[in-house]
Formats: structure tokens, sequence, C-alpha cells
């Protein structure tokens, strides 16, 4: 062979092996910039508690935070913390800045009980159903119900249904929201529309079980969906929705995400939780939108563990864990 030749084929080689790189590199790059994609959501503005969605779009090449990665590990070096001290036995998070839709999850694969969580969805499905039914909120019902359902509640409502009194369906939603209050719940099951009711359900792609089986099977990202909802008044009316979370405002539930933020910030939240016989596992969840001021934010905190009081310990940590990075991110901003 020719050195003529030789060189030939060694420079086709050395071109080969170039522009097969090139490729490579260029496929992996495109890749990573599909996968770091996030959803631009645009609101219309803040309205008292919902800031409605106008559309939701792929943004133009925006990479990951870097910052939301170390926030995520902070979160996670709290949670193993408490968790190697048995203060609880599995916990799942969910953040989201409500601003820019950048999020993360952590344990989102676990399943919990959701216990007095249904109760959002049942309020949900109610408000929807009083747009066809005008005068549904202000009618007044008898309250009788063959059992008291608070007496396994650990954390009972301070005010109490009396049987035989009449109240408004608005009333019941209210009691059953911000007291948590069972009686009113199992009353207002009664009253919803069984196909509203499951609309709520399907449309978010929760399970519905009967209402009479205890079971595990709602996950932190079924549910925070709920209260994107109605922050982005999305499914309800822009009045439904205001009134659906400025009820959350109200709860008596001062433990949990409350206890991690300071008083003069509003939280619309619902908790729940479940228990059954002694020497069992308890639950304890919270979920919520926290106003801190122009940046937002929803914060969901499922847990498992031996002791309520801690369970709820632990909720109040990763609030106060989250309430203080979004507090020095925003003081960094206002000083650049």
């Amino acid at each position: 062979m020719s050195i003529k030749n030789t060189i030939l084929i060694s420079l086709t080689l050395i071109i080969g092996i170039t522009i097969g790189f090139i490729a490579n590199n260029y496929y992996h790059k495109t890749a990573e910039t599909k996968l770091n994609k996030i959803y631009e959501e645009r609101h219309e503005g803040m309205s008292k508690l919902i800031n409605p969605l106008l559309a939701c779009d792929v943004a133009a090449e925006v990479l990951s935070d870097p910052e939301l990665g170390i926030f995520k590990k902070d979160v996670e070096q709290y949670l193993n913390t408490r968790i190697s001290k048995h203060d609880a036995q599995k916990v799942s998070v969910y953040f989201r800045e409500l601003n820019d839709g950048l999020w993360f999850s952590i344990g989102d694969t676990e399943k919990y009980v959701p216990a007095s969580l249904r109760k959002i969805p049942l309020m949900i499905a109610l408000l929807k159903q009083s747009e066809n039914d005008k005068i549904l909120l202000e009618r007044e019902v008898k309250f009788e119900v063959p059992t008291d359902n608070n007496l396994k509640q650990n954390i009972k409502p301070s005010h109490s249904l009396v049987a035989g009194n009449m109240y408004t369906i608005r009333d019941l939603i209210y009691r059953m929201v911000v007291y948590s209050d069972n009686d009113a719940f199992f009353y207002l099951t009664k009253i919803v529309n069984p196909d509203e009711l499951k609309k709520v359900y399907s449309s978010l792609r929760m399970l519905d079980l009967p209402l009479n089986k205890s079971d595990s099977f709602l996950s932190i990202q079924t549910y925070e969906s709920f209260f994107r909802i109605l922050y982005n008044a999305s499914y309800l009316t822009h009045d439904a929705s205001n009134w659906a979370l400025d009820l959350m405002t109200s709860s008596e539930f001062k433990a949990g995400l409350i206890a991690g933020v300071p008083s003069t910030v509003k939280v619309a939240h619902k908790f729940g939780e479940h228990s059954e016989e002694s020497n069992t596992p308890v639950q304890l969840h919270d979920c919520g939108i926290i106003y801190y001021p122009k940046h937002p934010y929803l914060l969901c905190v499922m847990t498992q563990g031996t002791d309520m009081n801690l369970l709820a310990d632990v909720i109040a940590g990763v609030s106060r864990t989250v309430y203080t990075e979004i507090n020095n991110q925003a003081n960094a901003q206002s000083t650049h």
C-alpha cells in the first residue's frame, strides 16, 4: 500500500471518529436539555388567595435550578436525622414554588391513609355541584347521625354538631374543614352528587375507595394537585376557589406546617391523622399553601411513626427548613 493511500485511510478514520464524537456529544446535550426543560406557568395575577392560571408552556431550554437541588438535600438531611432518631418511620415531602413552577418531591412512591384529607375533594365536589344548584350551599338540613364519628379522633373538633339542629350546607362545609369535623364529613357524603365526587377524583387520578374502608393508597403527588387547582382557579370559579382556600386559613390545627412559619404568614392547609389499635403505626399529614409575600409555595408532608406529637414536630421542622430557604432566597434577591 502506498504512503498516499495510508494517509488517506488514516484521515478518513480520524474524520469518522470526530464526526461520531460530535454527533454523540450533541445527542446527549440535546437529551439533557429536553430532560431538564420545565413547564412555564403564566398566571393572571394574585386575587386574594388565588392566582388564576392563563397558560402552561414548556419553557425554552431552561435548565433545572441548581439551588433547588441543594434545597432538596437540606430537607433530606433533616429527614434522615429525624428518622435515625426514630421520630418517624417514613416521611414524604412535596414542594412547589407557585410562581415559577419549580418543584421537588421526596418519597413520592410511598402510600398513606388519606384520613381527613378526603374532606378537601368532598368540599370541591360540593362547590362544583353548587354551580348548577344555586341554592345548594344555603339550603338548611336537619343534622342527624346514628353515631358520633369524632370519638376516635386524636385531634378532636372544638365545636360539635347538635343532633336535631338545622344547619346550612355551607356551615357544614365550614365545620368539616375548619374543625375537621367527621360528623359533618359523613353527613355531607349523603348530600353530594356521587357523580360529581367521582369526577373530582378521576380528574386528578385519585382512587376513591368506599368510605368505610381504611387503606393506604394516597401518594403525596396525587394529593398536592387539589391545592393547585384551587390556587389556579382551574376547576372551580374564582369566588369558590377563594372561599375554599379562605376556609383552610382558619383551620384549628396549629401544629405541623403553621408551627414552622412566622404567625404573620397566612397558611391555607388541611391535616389528616390516622390511628388504629395500640402498638400500630400512626400517620399524620399536613398539606397547604404558604403565602410567603410574592413567593407563595405549596408544601405537603405525609408521615408515619409511633407518636403523633413527634410526627407533628417533624412536619413543623420540614416547614421551618423550607421557609428559611425561601426567606434566604428572597432576601438575597432583594439585595441585588
